[in-house]
């Protein structure tokens, strides 16, 4: 599931236009009942206790050394700026997602407080400046490739977490759990999500006027590296083509620095006189980031990391419910279709509906009556999902603590810091 993992096995034959379409249409969207559900978690580690203190390189790899040695059911990675990603392996159902990621963080926490570290859920990092800690081809080129558009790629690659969920893409035949409802309902739903769980206000220790300066990032990025394609249409031939005009971020190498290339799709690098490989289709599909991204499954991506030990599990649980329950499913669908027009039918994220997501969260006040009808039938389903009580109150919580004031975990942060990040007895934090 980590964005560095390769989907295919890697081959020297050189593909055509016509062969990455039949590829990216088979491999993306895998259809039929949807059964599975899987969360990637991300974090950023800090000093245990006092979490504003920057950690140098040399004992977070020591730590993530320590790391790699425990029995995980999850796959542990690391991002370039030295965040911790747990991805689970697909479960059967929601609670055994939930118990096993659970187990896997209590024992990576445990780990780290050994060494004087500490998970912290923010969507972006509010004190430290990007910093890269990973020291890769692959890194150096995204570094490379991103800086083109300004400095919001090094500020996602190194300073941002977030909850992602991955959902199976549905049954091939229309309805609500059916693969263009969902395709179509996990881009206008996403906006909700990105407003209701909105954790990024600062960064640099200030205010940034948005909720969720993390989705303001990926907006930054550009459409073709960031954005989804277009929303009308079929889906597999939607990303297909996607696919193929989005630019290339690197072309590999077995040795020396990658080249990183300007204005080259891989549409025009099929017609080329050095035609990518199957193995170059699939990791150029790797570096596309879209909210909303096919692997075979629907990978959720716009989603912010949340305070406290537990507080992923309620997006991962309200997002479930929303698209695997039949009922909720349909409610969601009839509360987001009003906002489609304010998108105006161009792709997430670049589009007013996201923008006023990222920028207002739940202040905005459509994108706050949909969330409350979202969340209260959410609350309804997660018991008919197997849910246990705990995390059926702990939805209930949230909807009552954020949802139905209209507020976010962003709106209590800024309460915290009265719209600077200082410290006690201005210390700076």
């Amino acid at each position: 599931m980590s964005d560095s993992v390769s989907d295919c096995t890697e081959t020297r034959t050189a593909v055509t236009e016509a062969d990455v379409e039949a590829l990216v249409r088979g491999i993306c969207f895998k259809t039929g009942p949807p059964r599975t559900v899987g969360v990637e978690v991300e974090w950023l580690v800090h000093e245990l206790r006092t979490p504003w203190l920057p950690v140098t390189p040399e004992r977070l790899e020591a730590a993530y050394a320590a790391l790699r040695t425990l029995p995980l059911r999850s796959a542990l990675t690391v991002e370039p700026g030295g965040q911790l990603e747990l991805s689970s392996p697909p479960a059967a159902s929601l609670m055994e997602c939930i118990d096993t990621v659970s187990a896997d963080l209590d024992a990576v926490r445990a780990a780290l407080r050994e060494d004087g570290l500490a998970l912290i859920g923010f969507g972006s990092d509010p004190w430290h400046p990007p910093r890269r800690f990973l020291r890769e081809p692959r890194y150096d080129a995204m570094e490379t490739c991103l800086d083109r558009t300004g400095p919001a790629g090094r500020a996602m690659m190194c300073t941002s977490a977030s909850v992602q969920v991955c959902l199976d893409a549905g049954y091939e035949e229309p309805g609500p759990l059916g693969l263009g409802r969902r395709w179509w309902l996990a881009h206008q739903l996403g906006a909700v999500l990105v407003a209701a769980f909105a954790h990024s206000p600062i960064a640099g220790r200030a205010a940034t006027g948005w909720h969720s300066t993390r989705q303001r990032m990926w907006m930054e990025i550009g459409a073709g590296r960031a954005g989804a394609p277009p929303p009308d249409g079929d889906p597999r031939t939607a990303w297909a083509r996607h696919v193929l005009d989005s630019p290339v971020m690197c072309v590999r190498r077995d040795s020396g620095p990658w080249e990183v290339p300007e204005s080259l799709s891989f549409r025009e690098w099929t017609r080329s006189a050095a035609p990518p490989t199957r193995g170059d289709l699939d990791y150029h599909i790797s570096t596309l980031f879209p909210p909303v991204r096919p692997r075979g499954h629907l990978e959720l991506r716009m989603i912010d990391a949340q305070p406290g030990d537990d507080g992923w599990r309620v997006p991962l649980a309200v997002t479930t419910a929303l698209f695997d329950d039949p009922a909720a499913a349909e409610t969601a669908y009839r509360a987001v279709k009003p906002l489609a027009e304010r998108a105006l039918a161009r792709p997430a994220p670049h589009n007013p509906l996201w923008v006023a997501a990222a920028r207002e969260a739940l202040g905005d006040p459509e994108l706050h009556e949909a969330a409350r009808i979202c969340f209260a039938a959410a609350v309804e389903a997660l018991p008919r999902l197997g849910a246990t009580p705990e995390i059926t109150d702990a939805v209930r919580a949230y909807q009552e603590r954020y949802v139905v004031p209209g507020r976010t975990p962003a709106d209590e942060l800024l309460d915290q810091v009265g719209g600077a990040a200082h410290g006690p007895r201005g210390e700076d934090r």
